[in-house]
This record gives structure tokens, C-alpha cells and sequence, in this order.
């Protein structure tokens, strides 16, 4: 195909979403170059072309099969080192102090975009593009991040860190495709990895047992698990092992009722158990405040803010407490605010922005839920 546009460069998982980023940019008439980041060491050897982590050899591999078929170059890059400085350890250090981090975040955030902006410079690449279902549009020299087309694969909510210099360069292919759609376009190109699932779990902890992860990375914060009367119940290891909400762990004879973490002090070790209906709150604070829209909102301006990635948005009022701090209160009360997780907030499809939840603020009255 003659190539009458711009370079970009396409950061390629082995997945099917951003291969066919890769395609669809490569029928647009770009000059497609690919690049695989090696993130962690792979320990999986058995891995397959199905694996739902991501990394290994047959991901490395997909990814230069596609580069192959629409002939552009691919790079592999190793950014171990980077991973585990930003990403990782963050990940450890947040359970550390008893808040549940999203390191996709992190690493969208603190790794990822830059690395690759930077390694597009390097190679005159003016745009750059990923696999991300979402959609980036413009108006008035404005740019916005938008919820995909599918909105069951949407990943808008871990976008909200990104800004307006970044988002000019800036290409999501896919978020306009249904996953149907992305996989019978990978059939097309016969790819051999069309049917490969998604990722569902953290990318470095495959088996979805984070506790196993953090096991020997962390300095436990041993205390006391209290009922909301402040009666102490049990010890335990640990306030890496809970999270705002859980059930599952708590593990105490004798109680004829389902309980749930409601809060976790990381200072003293504590851990408060209660009723279902006392996760409900209506109010969150949160800092590391970030305008994707390139301006701050309105104070007091109806939202919509969904506080994690499986959420539903809900109906809430934005306040701007100062330039990196803001409270949302929700018309309704939500369950499990959860310090450590982000809250972002919605103009209709658009993402205003968002910020990382630091508390929640406990309702005065009995939630009706």
C-alpha cells in the first residue's frame, strides 16, 4: 500500500485489539512501525498462543507476525527495570499502606505514554497509537477521550491521566469497533491469534492472587479486625490481605451474618467490619487531579463519576476543593469507596478528568439502599 500519511508508531501487546490497531492504521494509508514492550520476566514457561498474561514469547511473536503481514518494522524494548521501579513497586507500596491501587493506571500513567512518545521522536514518528478501546476527537483545536463503541470493552476510565499534548499525538483505532468486529478483521489478515482472550488479570500477577504476590515484598501491618461497636474480634496478618468491601478472608466463627471491610487504618492496623448497607456513602475526596479536557470544570457542575473500572456510573456534583483536590458527592449513595482507586469523572461520553480517591466521607445517617 502506498504510504501517504504520517509515521506512527504502535505499541503492540500480541493481543488482538492492538494488532488490529496496527491493520486498521496500516489501511488508513499510515507507515505503521510496531513496538513490543518487554515489561516484567515472563516465569509462565508454558505459556500459549491462548495465555491471558501478557509478555511471553508468543505475544512477542504475535506482535511481529502482524508487523510482518502489512510489512512495517517492529522494536522490542526491554523496560523491565522501569516497570518494576513505577509500576511494581508502586503497586506494593500503595497495599503497604493499606489503600487498593490500578496499576494499568500507573503504567499509562508513569511509564507507558511516555516511553513511547519518546521512543516515536527517536524513530520521526508524529503520532503514536494503541489498542485502548476509547475514542479521541476534536473540536476547536480541543481534544477529548471518549467512551468506545463497545461499551462492555470501554477503557476510557484509565485514560483520564492523559492531557492535551499528549492526546494531539494520539490514536485509539480501535474504539470505534465492536470486539466482533476487531476479531473478524484479525481473521481477515489471518491471524493466527484472532481468538486469543483478553487479558483479565494484572498482567504481572497472572493468577490473579495479588496477597501471593505481595507476600514476600511487603512489611506486614499486623492489628486487630473491630465490629463498628468496637469490639475487637480476631488478629491479623496483615492490611495488605484486605480491601474496602471485601468478604471473602474475613473469617470469623460465630458470626450468623455476612460482613465486609469498611475501613483500614494503616497507622494503627486496624480493621472495621460492618453490614453490607454501611458501605454506602456519599461522598469521596480525591487528589492527584488530572483535567484530561485540558481546564477545570465548573465548580458544583453536574457529573457523572464512576469510582472503578466495572462501576456504573452514577449522577454526582463536582466540587473543586483546590487545584489538586476535589470532593464528588453522588445524588445516591455508592458502595465501597475505596482510597487508592481512581474516581473519573463524565460529561456525557466525554472524560472531564479524574483524580485518585483519597477518603471517603461516612454518611450521618442510615444509607437507603
Amino acid at each position: 500500500m502506498k504510504k501517504n500519511k504520517s509515521r506512527v508508531l504502535v505499541a503492540m501487546s500480541g493481543g488482538v485489539d492492538s494488532s488490529v490497531a496496527a491493520i486498521l492504521l496500516h489501511e488508513q494509508g499510515y507507515d505503521v512501525v510496531g513496538i513490543t514492550m518487554r515489561l516484567f520476566d515472563n516465569p509462565f514457561k508454558n505459556s500459549n498462543v491462548l495465555n491471558k498474561t501478557c509478555c511471553s514469547l508468543d505475544d512477542v511473536n504475535d506482535a511481529r507476525k502482524t508487523c510482518s503481514v502489512i510489512g512495517a518494522r517492529h522494536y522490542y524494548t526491554n523496560m523491565v527495570d522501569d516497570f518494576k521501579n513505577k509500576v511494581m513497586n508502586k503497586f506494593v507500596n500503595e497495599y503497604q499502606k493499606g489503600r487498593t491501587p490500578h496499576p494499568c493506571l500507573s503504567c499509562n500513567h508513569s511509564l507507558k505514554f511516555d516511553s513511547l512518545f519518546n521512543k516515536a521522536d527517536e524513530l520521526g514518528a508524529e503520532y503514536i497509537a494503541t489498542g485502548h478501546h476509547a475514542k479521541i476527537t476534536e473540536k476547536d483545536g480541543k481534544f477529548n477521550v471518549e467512551k468506545a463503541l463497545d461499551n462492555n470493552k470501554d477503557q476510557s476510565y484509565v485514560l483520564f491521566t492523559l492531557n492535551q499534548e499528549k492526546l494531539k499525538r494520539l490514536l485509539f483505532p480501535v474504539g470505534n469497533y465492536s470486539k466482533e468486529d476487531i476479531r473478524n478483521i484479525a481473521k481477515k489478515y489471518n491471524l493466527s491469534h484472532a481468538e486469543k482472550p483478553d487479558s483479565q488479570d494484572i498482567c504481572f500477577i497472572p493468577n490473579g492472587n495479588y496477597r501471593e504476590f505481595l507476600k514476600n515484598k511487603i512489611k506486614p501491618i499486623k492489628g486487630f479486625i473491630y465490629n463498628e461497636d468496637g469490639e475487637k474480634l480476631k488478629e491479623h496478618s496483615g492490611i495488605h490481605n484486605f480491601t474496602i468491601g471485601q468478604r471473602k478472608g474475613i473469617e470469623i466463627g460465630g458470626l450468623n451474618k455476612k460482613v465486609y471491610v469498611k475501613s483500614i487504618n494503616s497507622s494503627t492496623g486496624d480493621v472495621v467490619i460492618s453490614d453490607n448497607e454501611k458501605l454506602f456513602e456519599k461522598e469521596l475526596i480525591a487528589d492527584q487531579v488530572n483535567w484530561t479536557k485540558g481546564f477545570e470544570p465548573s465548580n458544583n457542575m453536574k457529573v457523572k463519576a464512576k469510582i472503578r473500572y466495572n462501576a456504573i456510573e452514577q449522577e454526582a456534583k463536582l466540587k473543586i476543593i483546590s487545584e489538586n483536590k476535589i470532593s464528588v458527592i453522588f445524588d445516591k449513595p455508592v458502595r465501597a469507596i475505596t482510597p487508592g482507586q481512581p474516581v473519573v469523572l463524565y460529561e456525557n461520553d466525554k472524560v472531564l478528568g479524574g483524580g485518585i480517591i483519597k477518603n471517603s466521607i461516612p454518611l450521618k445517617t442510615k444509607a437507603n439502599v
